[in-house]
């Protein structure tokens, strides 16, 4: 239970009157994601502004996988769009994190549009987007799909993993 210990030394730097910067505010929120303590996690990004403080990529980052932890997609697609809407791009990891949450909510549609919008957006899907995906695809039943992404991996250069297989295996 290191994450409460984490929150608590982050509380308690504030009650001594010192200021948090981004980097504190991210290891608290990361902490959160650890702990699958997604409403703390957004609680935490939401006070952000209020103490002058960013959030950056690290910080929605950090809350999506919380999100995604605890099965919360809607709550993590949510985090994408405000992201943009506050003018933070997301990256990689921001995206195979959304896409993770799309799995485990069983939406494979949105799994795989999220994967499609990262290449026009310039963000390179990696072997965690496309297992993410395919493991999207094997939830929803689409076994098709999830063995074209397996092979669509090798072809962009990617090795697919063990996960990768695991999740094209199961879909069919």
């Amino acid at each position: 239970r290191q994450w409460e210990k984490a929150l608590r030394l982050f509380d308690s730097m504030q009650r001594r009157g010192l200021e948090a910067d981004v980097v504190a505010f991210n290891a608290a929120i990361s902490a959160c994601e650890k702990g699958a303590q997604w409403e703390r996690a957004l609680q935490l990004l939401e006070e952000m502004p209020r103490r002058r403080v960013e959030p950056d990529v690290i910080s929605f980052s950090a809350a999506i996988s919380a999100c995604e932890k605890c099965e919360q997609w809607e709550k993590a697609l949510q985090l994408l769009d405000d992201m943009r809407q506050r003018g933070v791009e997301p990256n990689v990891v921001s995206y195979s994190a959304a896409i993770s949450a799309c799995a485990k909510g069983r939406q494979w549609e949105r799994a795989l549009q999220l994967l499609e919008e990262m290449r026009h957006q310039g963000v390179e899907p990696n072997v965690i987007s496309y297992s993410a995906t395919i493991s999207a695809c094997e939830k929803g039943g689409q076994w098709k799909t999830a063995l074209r992404l397996l092979y669509e991996m090798e072809e962009v250069g990617l090795k697919p993993s063990v996960i990768s297989f695991n999740a094209a295996i199961s879909a069919c």
